[in-house]
């Protein structure tokens, strides 16, 4: 067996059978082994997501027919690039995570370590996968290891905020059928490639139909990206779970930003004949919209975990303004900026989990409290994440959003965006600022009484704070390749699948 013609499906395969393994002795039940065998997979899965990454600039996209069955019968796994560099983006954040609650989190409650690995096993299958209705079961398996990991740990606060999460994603689940059977009753197919074909010659008849279903999923991932206004269930449920979950938690809403830039920015393009581009017309202002309700969230914000939260809403509402241009300039500019904000979301909600611990009953809310005991670490990396965030050089976020204002000199509503980036830069600025002066100036008294922050929360945070200016010094390269992923996500689609896996 060659593991060359296997790679697009392993970044799949490593987390689900961790997950199997770790249900089984000699691994269940001993804590320790669990923690070294899940550092132990997450760095194999990102050694191959690399390797299938550098595969993949080489020698073009990947497509592996599951069993060998061909499209559209068959499960196709389709790894181009935007693809697999958004799953190499979830593996680093799922190891910084996983390393975070190795330090003690991972005891509050039952079989974390096997159900984080299904979380990671579905997030990689979404963005890996080649059909509709494999997206949806995969949508599904994310979602169902996310509800048990947002209780993790019990408390009222999470039981309700989790109430929430899971009675709107039934409604999303049920809506994403319906949606996937008329569009499969009409067009005869879900898997993406013969989508793009059948799409520009429906017939009249079937145009509304369609178009109907088309919109309904425009629906159902705007619930998963947290559009507006499907978005208010976001900053409860994100501020509730435990910091290595939200962090993880932090590319979820890329899930449902890349099923829109799939379904709606290629399928449904340019090249979609009576419905090419159906969906900008409503996408536009309602990624301006979220972005503004996410700038007022964050004005509003009580509390450190709520602020990031919302800082998520914001960076939502920017990458969905720039998937609503639908150009390849704005893809790749998106693409960069998608890999840093998740990221620094990822990194501020461990960061705030380290502050809840050392500021005792105050935890992250912004009122003057007893003094932290040896803030000096955890103020640095605050003040690092702060900058990243607001989009100061030299980190990742001042590339980011250049790239974003850059890509969009030429377009039609860029007055809009550059207006709306700049105004929620300057907003988290001076809220950031706002927070840190709070947390870690404004206090009185002796210092609160807590344990040293553990070797793995640190080691955890460093690592993605280490990516912003590793984003930076290989920004070079990283922009060639989101260009070139951009070029593939618009043109590859129009590849013929292959007849095995060695396409």
């Amino acid at each position: 067996m060659n593991l060359l013609n296997h790679l697009p499906v392993l970044p799949v395969l490593i987390p689900f059978i961790s997950a199997i393994l770790l249900l089984l002795p000699p691994l269940r039940g001993q804590l320790g082994r669990q923690r070294i065998a899940v550092i132990i997979a997450h760095l194999l899965s990102i050694g191959t997501t690399v390797w299938l990454l550098l595969t993949v600039q080489s020698d073009g996209i990947q497509v592996y027919a599951l069993g060998n069955w061909q499209a559209p019968f068959g499960i196709a796994f389709i790894a181009d690039l935007m693809a697999v560099m958004i799953v190499l983006l979830t593996g680093v954040l799922a190891l910084a995570a996983h390393l975070y609650a190795c330090a003690g989190d991972d005891v509050k409650g039952s079989f974390f370590h096997p159900i984080f690995m299904f979380q990671v096993m579905g997030i990689n299958g979404a963005f890996l996968t080649g059909d509709a209705f494999n997206m949806f079961v995969f949508f599904e398996i994310l979602l169902i290891a996310s509800y048990a990991l947002m209780i993790h740990g019990g408390g009222k606060q999470r039981t309700q905020a989790n109430l929430h999460y899971v009675f709107l994603n039934l409604i999303g689940s049920t809506l994403f059928l319906f949606a996937l059977g008329t569009l499969y009753g009409t067009l005869g197919t879900l898997n993406f490639v013969d989508m793009a074909r059948a799409v520009s010659d429906v017939s009249p008849e079937n145009l509304p139909l369609v178009k109907a279903g088309g919109l309904l999923l425009l629906a159902i991932f705007g619930l998963k990206a947290a559009l507006l206004p499907l978005h208010f269930w976001l900053p409860r449920t994100y501020s509730a779970a435990t910091p290595a979950v939200a962090a993880l938690f932090a590319v979820m809403t890329k899930v449902g930003i890349y099923s829109i830039w799939r379904i709606h920015g290629v399928i449904f393009g340019v090249n979609a004949g009576e419905l090419a581009n159906m969906a900008q017309p409503w996408l536009w202002p309602l990624a301006f919209m979220t972005l503004a309700l996410g700038c007022l969230g964050i004005l509003a914000s009580q509390g450190l975990r709520t602020l990031v939260a919302n800082l998520i809403i914001v960076s939502v509402g920017t990458l969905l303004m720039a998937v609503a241009f639908n150009t390849e300039q704005t893809t790749a500019a998106a693409l960069y900026y998608l890999i840093h904000s998740t990221l620094v979301g990822g990194a501020l909600f461990l960061i705030a989990g380290v502050i809840v611990e050392m500021r005792g009953k105050a935890e992250d809310r912004f009122v003057t409290a007893r003094k932290m005991a040896n803030p000096a670490f955890i103020g640095i990396c605050f003040f690092i994440a702060a900058l990243a965030v607001i989009g100061m050089p030299p980190f990742s976020g001042f590339v980011g959003k250049a790239l974003l204002l850059k890509s969009t000199v030429a377009e039609d509503h860029v007055a809009w965006f550059w207006s709306g980036l700049l105004i929620a830069g300057l907003i988290s600025l001076v809220t950031l600022a706002r927070a840190g002066t709070t947390l870690f100036w404004r206090d009185q008294g002796t210092p609160s009484p807590a344990e040293p922050v553990a070797i793995q929360k640190k080691a955890a945070i460093a690592l993605l704070l280490l990516c912003f200016p590793l984003l930076v010094v290989f920004g070079g390269p990283i922009t060639e390749m989101t260009e070139q992923a951009a070029n593939q996500l618009y043109h590859g689609i129009q590849l013929p699948m292959g007849v095995n896996n060695e396409y």
